[in-house]
């Protein structure tokens, strides 16, 4: 009995990858015999393909092989039952809001630019990854017709669905979801606005978040349709705005920034983008110009009567480039890079 015990003690400091749960807690374990130092666990899984369920079972074989008196562990998977599963969902979510980040502590942070182009989905990546160091970050692609940022995290499996809730896969210690996880590799989202607006609404209401600090949001160029749909279901929301240093592009994200102004939020502050190219002389080559992001910062201070800083210039940088490609970000791939320094530099700062 005593090794029994030891077992299930074990099993509980198995959390689920995807839901951040001890599996204990969560009605996971199906059973647990011991006989002459022989384990055998049975693990209910969410869902039969539970796209986890090779992680999962390591977790568990390792956390049970620890225990002193255990020679051998058999981990026996199976699926929960339609009943189970709705349990699982009612213990989650429970009978809360709706919109469970319309009022909540988390801390939402809608990634804004005028137009595309800037690195704008790049910045988000990078600084998820970085604030998931410290931090429960949770990221939302709301650029439903130009989704990228499954590709520069890494993200390749869909959520899992448990009744008709969804679990976020979970990448870098992000969780994150995008329409593009449900679109057909190369097919287009050819969507009016009020779709994207429910789509918005799902990936609110039906993913299962747990308990964030920060979620971000890659949100899509301009003040259309998403930006206003993002201030109305998420009214404490800040604007982080993403520009370069050129005048042209500078002008465009002061208008994405001024949105606050008609929809009641704040800009936490300016990311100026592409700032210089480090040559091998030590010299900077400042391809897009200079003063592109000080340009927005001023006059959004002057536009919405407070402070709005420039929160960081975030240089040139092939490492950036191709750790986007590799679904790597540069802020955990190679974190001395001049850009990674820069953006995990201006992580701290929103969350300081």
């Amino acid at each position: 009995m005593a090794l029994l015990d030891d077992v299930r003690s074990a099993l509980a400091t198995v959390i689920d990858p995807e839901i951040r749960q001890p599996i204990t807690d969560l009605g996971m374990v199906r059973s647990v015999e011991v006989d002459a130092g022989v384990a055998r666990v049975g693990i209910d899984l969410t869902i039969a393909a539970c796209p986890m369920r090779d992680t999962l079972s390591a977790q568990v074989r390792a956390a049970v092989e620890a225990v002193a008196g255990v020679d051998e562990v058999v981990v026996e998977l199976g699926a929960m039952s339609d009943s189970q599963r709705a349990q699982l969902r009612n213990q989650l979510r429970g009978s809360g809001p709706a919109n469970p980040f319309a009022e909540s502590t988390t801390q939402v942070i809608a990634v804004a630019s005028g137009k595309g182009g800037v690195g704008k989905s790049s910045v988000t990546a990078n600084l998820a990854v970085a604030l998931a160091a410290e931090h429960r970050v949770g990221v939302i692609d709301a650029d439903v017709h130009g989704f990228s940022i499954p590709r520069m995290l890494g993200a390749e499996q869909m959520p899992t669905k448990v009744d008709n809730m969804l679990l976020p896969p979970v990448v870098h210690g992000v969780k994150v979801v995008s329409i593009g996880m449900f679109v057909p590799p190369g097919q287009p989202v050819v969507w009016r606005g009020p779709r994207g607006h429910r789509a918005l609404q799902q990936f609110l209401s039906d993913v299962f978040w747990g308990d964030l600090d920060v979620l971000l949001l890659d949100l899509p160029p301009g003040t259309g349709d998403i930006a206003i749909s993002v201030a109305e279901l998420l009214p404490t929301s800040r604007l982080l705005v993403v520009t370069t240093p050129q005048a042209a592009a500078a002008e465009v994200a002061e208008r994405a920034g001024a949105l606050a102004a008609h929809t009641h939020q704040s800009v936490v502050g300016v990311l100026e983008n592409m700032s210089w190219l480090d040559l091998p002389d030590g010299t900077r080559l400042e391809v897009f110009g200079s003063g592109g992001g000080q340009q927005v910062a001023d006059r959004l201070s002057q536009t919405l009567g407070t402070d709005v800083p420039l929160l960081g210039q975030v240089p040139i940088d092939m490492a950036l480039r191709e750790a986007g490609d590799a679904g790597t970000p540069v802020t955990i791939s190679a974190p001395q890079a001049p850009a990674a320094v820069a953006l995990t530099e201006v992580a701290s700062t929103l969350m300081g």
